[in-house]
């Protein structure tokens, strides 16, 4: 079953308006492949037939960590999700109900998600004994009676392809690259989509190379025919435009928003955008889609390293512009003393984290949100900074300016704390009208009256954030560093009394950011569990909430954009509940923070597999807890996973 399934319906649906089209409220499509079989590209192009449409929708790519893992194997296997329905949808789904494997590393890697009665797709002519054994097959386990339980289609479709294109005259081995596009064919027959787009888009992307293009368009074309001249497909799926809120829309991953998000920022405060990075997955896409953005007023600078890269975004937020890096969990480490540096001299600076698996290198292109901690305390000393989080791909958005109208407001470095799922993911997003943002305004230090002295750690009464005094004002000029400043005159000072002032104004001037109340979704007011969460755990527990409440039990839920500080009401929320539970990809990050500072029945569920929630499992989740048998849960997988580690070595 796919998530975000209205009850009472399913993915199969009920027989549709005509004899051959079944209608279907929503369906989830998983399409899986070697890395270098263009999953990712078929994919993306699905989503944007299924955005031009109308649906509501959400996507999660899966990446291998290798750059080329070889070919066929496990290790290498890149998928796509997608989820289109005519209603609101808050996930990529959990299981998906169409599964496409191009190879037998693909089947055995995605079969287990594919339930009784979905359909499964597989390319025949790769499932040759040679690829059978790379993944464990002694033969083709799509002929066994286990596969009796899918509807499957077997399909030859690098042959078919290799037939299609051969009026080209390309080779047979790029001949089979176009197979992702035969794949897209038959998905775009089966769920009446238009291909006219993919064959205008195939145009462009390959538009120095119109043997290739050609290739593709001939590839699409005859997947598409395929479905529609085979006796295989009986039926073709109907899914209905979403009733969404009016206004202009455009497919966005959570990489492309937070972009646009900074160059909104910098158009409302005035300011240029300086983006100070240097690449790393998954936060790569942030520079590339910035880079292209430089008629906004952005400069995109890609360092030599991570240290370089934000130093020069502190050293542009010091010349009055809005300066920004992005990285991961690494680089955050490695960009932790500038980040200091930043909170000393008080100068605004956005940090994008865009979080990944870890620790060290990790799991580069998987997902987690184990980065909190280090957000909040990762450097020497006393030395706060301002958290955001977004909850999902177009609220990267908004997220973006929040964190933007924080650090410039309050002169404080902000920590912008995306992950995978959130920047590789996509939905549809609302494009606002950008000139009815709210200004930002940079209030720089004004040149002073007459023989006035510039007092660069001047402080407003109401932020406590000082004076920002660009370079080359006359009058204006100071000292700037790591070392220590004086109250008022900004110089250097060891004196003891002056530090414990500086460090208590530095940390009440980040308790005084002005972030708005908690709001909590309790429609009865009667629910006795609130579920809290971060980041992109928001969709997965929306939908389990939205189960749970179908069910007839009276859940709660509240969601954390502002981390630190944390909205003032927070500890009165969490007073109502008998009990809070905790989502979150880590092993109990934020209830962490949340027992030390409140007292509250603080329950965490956690995942660190890589992979993000599934709506799915929170609701099981939610289902304990009603029923007792939740607790202790999290000190029992940690003991499972030890004692499993110790038996193994003893049978070694």
């Amino acid at each position: 079953m796919g998530s975000d399934v209205h009850a009472g319906h399913s993915a199969v649906g009920e027989q549709g308006r005509s004899g051959d089209v079944t209608a279907l409220e929503q369906v989830v499509i998983r399409i899986a492949g070697d890395s270098g079989d263009g999953m990712q590209l078929a994919g993306d192009r699905f989503t944007a037939e299924a955005a031009a449409f109308g649906n509501d929708l959400a996507t999660q790519p899966n990446f291998p960590a290798e750059i080329r893992a070889p070919q066929g194997t496990l290790p290498g296997v890149s998928s796509f999700q997608i989820q289109i329905a005519e209603y609101d949808i808050l996930t990529a789904g959990d299981r998906p109900d169409v599964l496409v494997a191009m190879n037998p590393a693909a089947l055995k890697s995605n079969i287990a998600d594919l339930p009784p009665g979905g359909i499964l797709i597989v390319d025949t002519d790769e499932f040759t004994r040679r690829n059978l054994a790379k993944v464990g097959y002694d033969a083709d386990p799509v002929a066994t009676p286990e596969f009796e339980q899918y509807r499957v289609h077997a399909i030859p479709m690098t042959s078919l392809t290799v037939g299609a294109v051969e009026p080209v005259g390309l080779g047979r081995k790029d001949s089979q690259r176009s197979k992702n596009m035969f794949a897209l064919g038959v998905l775009s027959w089966m769920y009446g989509r238009q291909i006219a787009a993919v064959e205008q888009f195939l145009e462009r992307k390959f538009a120095a190379r119109p043997d290739v293009a050609r290739a593709n368009i001939l590839a699409l074309r005859a997947g598409w025919n395929y479905g529609e001249t085979t006796e295989s497909f009986a039926t073709r799926y109907e899914i209905a435009a979403a009733a969404l809120p009016s206004g202009k829309y455009r497919q966005i991953t959570g990489n492309s928003a937070l972009a646009y998000g900074l160059v909104a920022a910098g158009r409302a405060a005035g300011m240029d955008v300086f983006l100070g990075t240097y690449p790393i997955t998954p936060a790569s896409d942030i520079l590339h889609e910035l880079s292209r953005l430089k008629h906004f007023g952005v400069v995109t600078f890609q360092a030599e390293d991570e240290i370089a890269g934000i130093g020069a975004a502190l050293g542009a937020s010091y010349g009055g512009a809005l300066g920004v890096t992005s990285t991961s969990g690494p680089g955050v480490a490695l960009k932790s003393e500038a980040i200091g540096l930043a909170v000393m001299a008080e100068l605004p600076l956005v940090v994008v984290d865009v979080q990944r698996g870890g620790p060290s290198t990790g799991l580069p292109t998987k997902t987690e949100q184990a980065d909190l901690l280090q957000a909040m305390f990762g450097r020497n000393g006393e030395s706060p900074v301002a958290i955001v989080a977004p909850q999902s791909p177009a609220d990267c958005f908004d997220a973006a300016l929040d964190a933007a109208r924080i650090a410039v407001t309050y002169r404080t470095p902000v920590m912008l704390l995306s992950d995978g799922a959130i920047a590789n993911g996509s939905e549809p997003w609302r494009i606002p009208d950008v000139a009815s943002l709210p200004a930002i305004d940079p209030g720089f230090a004004p040149a002073p009256d007459g023989d006035a002295s510039h007092q660069p750690y001047a402080r407003d009464p109401d932020t406590l954030a000082r004076d920002w005094a660009i370079p080359g004002t006359a009058g204006l000029e100071h000292r700037i560093g790591g070392l220590e400043k004086a109250n008022g005159t900004g110089d250097i000072s060891y004196h003891h009394t002056n530090h414990e002032l500086m460090t208590r104004v530095r940390a009440a001037r980040i308790a005084r950011i002005a972030v708005p109340d908690l709001d909590v979704d309790d429609p009865a007011g009667d629910a006795t569990v609130l579920v809290l969460g971060w980041g992109s755990s928001y969709g997965p527990i929306g939908e389990a909430v939205r189960r749970m409440r179908r069910g007839g039990h009276a859940i709660a839920r509240a969601h954390l954009r502002y981390l630190n500080p944390m909205p003032a009401n927070l500890g009165e929320i969490l007073g109502r509940y008998r009990r809070v539970l905790v989502p979150e990809m880590n092993l109990g990050q934020l209830s962490m923070l949340l027992r030390a500072r409140f007292d509250a029945d603080i329950q965490p569920v956690t995942k660190v597999s890589g992979m993000a929630f599934r709506a799915d499992e929170l609701y099981e989740s939610l289902l304990e807890e009603l029923t007792g048998t939740l607790a202790a849960t999290e000190d029992a997988k940690t003991r499972a996973a030890v004692a499993a580690v110790v038996t193994k070595g003893e049978r070694a």
